[in-house]
């Protein structure tokens, strides 16, 4: 019996849609990069595709060689501005072609090996009618990416709920060097995989830029400093993303030495 405050993710209907541009800054025409015969896109699409929550899997993009190659696979696509500043941006256009989803998902279209699991986990937490936001967090064991500023951190309240992300290392651990916080505190690093509730999403991409997002770069803090709720799920799966040709050239590489084992 439904008592109106949880729902099984059977009841929602969920999208997921995978923003691809072509025109990246450090890595242009990323989607369409081959790994092991197949184009990264191709990847996380067929990755999405298993997971048991989605009951559609949809590309945005804002380039013609992404939709042709598509297309060719048999994906589904939608058409968006160029303009966009995020991939949140392109998701909320996104699904105006294709209404009637309770929840959509944001899969980072540059991860080609992403578990379904993760997308699952990630669409549980929309079970409960209060959250609005959602997104995957996991525990860092290394003192490098405590200190990375390119590895974002999260603070969560005892209900999972996300107080704050930063570049930096949060919380400052008052009796110990810097060295050893990793030691001394369980620190969070953000995954960058969304969830929105539709009626969020559209509700957060109408809210002007924020002074700590644009202090930080990082877009949940336009959300958070706008009271929106954001709830945490902590995932053990690791993350593989390919952000530069480097990293691809690391991955065929270790993709090539698994084959000849």
């Amino acid at each position: 019996m439904n008592d109106g405050k949880k729902k099984s993710p059977g009841d929602l209907r969920i999208i997921g849609v995978i923003p691809a541009r072509f025109a990246s800054t450090r890595f242009p025409g990323k989607p369409l990069v081959d790994i092991a015969g197949k184009s990264m896109i191709q990847r996380v699409y067929e990755q999405a595709s298993k997971a048991e929550s989605l009951s559609k899997v949809v590309i945005a993009t804002d380039d013609e060689r992404i939709a042709e190659a598509v297309k060719r696979f048999g994906g589904e696509f939608a058409y968006t501005a160029s303009t966009h500043q995020s991939g949140t941006d392109r998701c909320a256009e996104a699904i105006e072609q294709f209404p009637g989803f309770d929840i959509v998902i944001n899969i980072q279209g540059d991860e080609p090996f992403i578990a379904p699991a993760q997308i699952d986990l990630l669409a549980s937490c929309f079970t409960e009618e209060k959250v609005q936001l959602a997104t995957l967090i996991k525990s860092i064991d290394d003192q490098e990416t405590v200190l990375n500023p390119n590895s974002p951190k999260v603070v969560i309240d005892v209900n999972g709920r996300a107080i704050y992300f930063s570049r930096s290392p949060i919380p400052f651990i008052r009796n110990g060097e810097p060295k050893v916080w990793a030691e001394k505190h369980l620190f969070y690093k953000h995954i960058g995989i969304y969830g929105y509730r539709t009626e969020s999403l559209k509700a957060i991409t109408k809210l002007p830029p924020s002074s700590l997002e644009l202090a930080e770069s990082l877009e949940q803090l336009r959300w958070i400093e706008n009271g929106f709720y954001i709830q945490t799920k902590i995932t053990d799966l690791e993350t593989v993303a390919i952000d530069t040709p480097e990293d691809l050239e690391k991955l065929n590489k270790l993709l090539k030495n698994l084959k000849a084992e």
